[in-house]
């Protein structure tokens, strides 16, 4: 009887494709009778830019982040999806397959798979009037390889309707309506391999085998919430993976319908394979185009003094003089024997002209309003320098104008720039100088940004001398309470292992450059009673005794760091530590950091000795030790977006060789997201599921989401497996990051912040 009824639904799938394939194709050849009403993206229930079950050629916005659920029996899908390009986009997913246990009863219970897929999608060329935008994409690539497809899809827009038209091999094309085209060149694209190797490059089986056809569209009703989607399924679900075989389907056509709730939040549902009900949620939001929100609870910008327009020195040409040019503003008394006779007399009035400022003040509205933890007030020539480390707002153009403001009102003619000389850590990182009177000219609405511009540098910090006129005193103890949460996603134990702890982190400096930090944690909650599996390694066990640092002690500390820091000459950088450097590793290091102002690259080295620590994070150690340590090159790429590349290669805590690529976007507003892969020397045995490392990121800046400026960002990383191949020591402080402020690119983007 089971044998008849498979048989059946195979005629009547058979009977449906074949009735249903003409009125599809013809709709899409309809659709050039579509309306005049705006086309919205939505996503397919992979998370991509698409239809239902396949992709479309479509882009979101470039910046676009967004989180996708949907289930289609017996499949739930969680899609994080990024677009770092206008051109590109790359997902990367779970999905949880109903029916297929994880493992053994007694390892993972009733749990089901979780499948960890990558996808990428890349423009080819865009829509015109007559063309159609076209991409390629693959799906499941470096992945288990279950659901690993390839395909090409045109898109073109009718009015209201979009439509759609691809071919793919693997599983998108499973139902194979023709023979690939590419066995004309190598019969051996007739065939399609299984993936042997999970978590390995699928590249030997890609565009291979069969091709089937997919398309669909999707129609922009009238009511701007609501979208309708038609689709023609390339896929017959005769052979899917990990034992389900087959799956009902009466019909290649799915058809479905897309709600938007608000610009952030669009509900999905459908009616798939003729039998299955689609429900899909989708979460998103662009990086790129978020624009802080209104700092309320930041004071407003100090007014600067009234007075009539300043003639600038250059007689108005628009080349302004660089810090200590021009002249004085105090009148000479003439008679002086020399040079240096008349330079001691105006340093004299100088300094006269400073007797009656109040310093301590000064210092308390440059931390109040410019958010600058004050060092030291100098002058030099007719410039006065700020030294001191920006601590609240995120565009240092913005706390350079708001400096600014606040020397102006306190300052008495004469002197003719502002600098502020940031440092970190004690060191000197690059000096932003900002004319006065053409900084003036521009809070009164006299001249525009681009002349303002020309009249701010951006350098690195000078060696000229200068008279210091007030010195800060060192705060020496910091410390504070904080909520954390960590989580472990996808293992046999549960899909979302998870922990929300208490911290209380701390510092004590001995000076600007020589600190002693540390975090206390304290377990509130968590899940970890049901985390009982350690994954299998035939390397050091340098990360995969995770689980056994969470649930062995309750109060941990998970660092505690004596670090010093030196500006070593104009460009480089040094750093030394010593110290519970991370949760599973202490030991002794050191870095080193070449970085010219303004340059697009920059070099570095570091090198350590660890020992692992104990499972209790306290004061013991473990019998492993290491030598770990890389080079890395950074490399900002010479073209609009900005992209930054950071190559490294060295030695790993497993003691394997090789390097690490990561790409990050970056973009105007500070918000990034990028991608890294590990490669090293150890087979694929060895390494684990793969013989590569992979993960994702993106950060995003607090400022643009709090009422109040900060210079803290929120960082998610996702690491789809845990290994110990390809593994680097977690350092608490890098040189590069510590150095931001030599990034003039990133100042001149925001530059238009200097009024706020």
């Amino acid at each position: 009887m089971r044998a008849r009824t498979t048989r059946a639904r195979r005629a009547t799938a058979q009977w449906t494709a074949a009735t249903l394939r003409p009125p599809v194709l013809g709709l899409l050849a309809l659709a050039v009778s579509g309306g005049l009403h705006a086309q919205n993206l939505s996503r397919s229930g992979w998370g991509e830019v698409g239809l239902l079950q396949t992709p479309t050629a479509r882009f979101a916005g470039e910046g676009e982040l967004a989180f996708t659920a949907s289930h289609t029996t017996p499949y739930d899908r969680y899609t994080v999806a990024m677009q770092p390009f206008e051109w590109m986009e790359g997902a990367f997913r779970y999905v949880n397959i109903s029916g297929s246990r994880y493992g053994p009863p007694g390892l993972s219970g009733d749990q089901n798979v979780k499948d960890k897929s990558i996808d990428m999608k890349l423009r080819l060329w865009q829509e015109s009037r007559w063309m159609p935008q076209v991409a390629m994409g693959v799906r499941d690539i470096g992945g288990t390889g279950l659901f690993s497809s390839e395909y090409v899809v045109a898109s073109k827009r009718f009015g209201s309707v979009d439509a759609s038209l691809g071919f793919a091999t693997g599983y998108m094309g499973n139902r194979g309506d023709f023979g690939n085209p590419l066995g004309v060149i190598n019969d051996r694209f007739e065939t399609r391999p299984r993936v042997t190797g999970a978590g390995q490059f699928n590249g030997g089986s890609m565009f291979r085998g069969r091709v089937g056809m997919f398309g669909g569209i999707a129609w922009q009703t009238p009511w701007d919430r609501l979208q309708v989607k038609l689709e023609y399924d390339g896929n017959d679900y005769r052979n899917e993976p990990r034992g389900i075989r087959e799956l009902e389907r009466t019909s290649p056509v799915n058809v479905g319908a897309v709600f938007t709730v608000n610009p952030n939040i669009q509900f999905s549902m459908g009616w798939e394979r003729g039998t299955e009900a689609m429900f899909a949620l989708t979460l998103r939001t662009n990086l790129a185009q978020r624009r802080p929100v209104a700092k309320t609870l930041d004071p407003d910008p100090m007014p600067v003094r009234d007075r009539d327009a300043v003639v600038s020195a250059d007689g108005g040409s628009g080349a302004v003089p660089g810090p200590g040019a021009g002249t004085t503003g105090f009148v000479s008394r003439g008679g002086y024997r020399d040079v240096a006779e008349q330079a001691r007399a105006e340093r004299g009035d100088r300094m006269q002209a400073l007797a009656g400022v109040d310093w301590d003040a000064v210092a308390g509205q440059l931390r109040d309003q410019a958010g600058l933890a004050v060092e030291h007030i100098a002058v030099r020539g007719q410039e006065v320098v700020v030294r001191g480390q920006q601590a609240r707002y995120f565009y240092s153009a913005q706390g350079l104008g708001r400096s600014a403001r606040v020397l102006d009102n306190a300052l008495p003619d004469g002197f003719d720039w502002f600098t502020v000389e940031h440092t970190n850590a004690g060191m000197p990182i690059a000096e932003a100088s900002v004319r006065r009177d053409a900084f003036v000219d521009y809070a009164n609405h006299r001249v525009d940004l681009d002349h303002l511009k020309r009249g701010t540098e951006i350098a690195a910090p000078g060696a000229q001398s200068r008279d210091v006129l007030y010195e800060a005193p060192l705060q020496r103890y910091q410390g504070g309470f904080g909520l954390g949460y960590g989580q472990v996603l996808g293992g046999p134990d549960g899909f979302v292992m998870y922990q929300i702890n208490a911290n209380y982190s701390a510092s004590l400096r001995f000076n600007r450059s020589l600190w002693l930090s540390g975090t206390a944690s304290y377990n509130l909650l968590d899940n970890y009673d049901n985390f009982r599996y350690d994954a299998p390694s035939r390397l050091p066990r340098v990360r995969t005794d995770m689980r056994r640092y969470l649930v062995t002690s309750d109060l941990v500390m998970p660092n505690l760091q004596l670090t010093g820091t030196r500006r070593l000459s104009r460009d480089v950088y040094g750093m030394a530590y010593a110290g519970m450097l991370e949760s599973m590793f202490g030991g002794v290091g050191g870095e080193l950091l070449y970085r010219p102002v303004g340059e697009r690259w920059a070099l570095g080295v570091d090198a350590n000795w660890v020992r692992q620590r104990g499972f209790e994070q306290d004061f013991r150690f473990r019998d492993y030790d290491v030598a770990t340590g890389h080079v890395s090159l950074y490399y900002e790429l010479d073209m609009q977006p900005r992209v930054l590349a950071t190559l490294s290669a060295g030695r790993y805590l497993a003691g394997d060789w090789g390097a690490t690529l990561a790409v990050t976007r970056i973009f105007d507003n500070g918000a990034t997201m990028g991608a890294w892969v590990t490669q090293t020397n150890v087979s694929s045995a060895q390494f684990g599921e793969g013989s590569f490392d992979n993960g994702v990121f993106f950060s995003i800046p607090f400022d643009l989401m709090l009422p109040r400026a900060t210079r803290s960002r929120a960082t998610l990383t996702w690491q789809p497996l845990t290994r110990d191949g390809g593994a680097r020591l977690a350092r608490r402080y890098s040189l590069y990051g510590m150095t931001g402020e030599r990034d003039t690119t990133f100042f001149y983007d925001n530059f238009q912040r200097i009024g706020d």
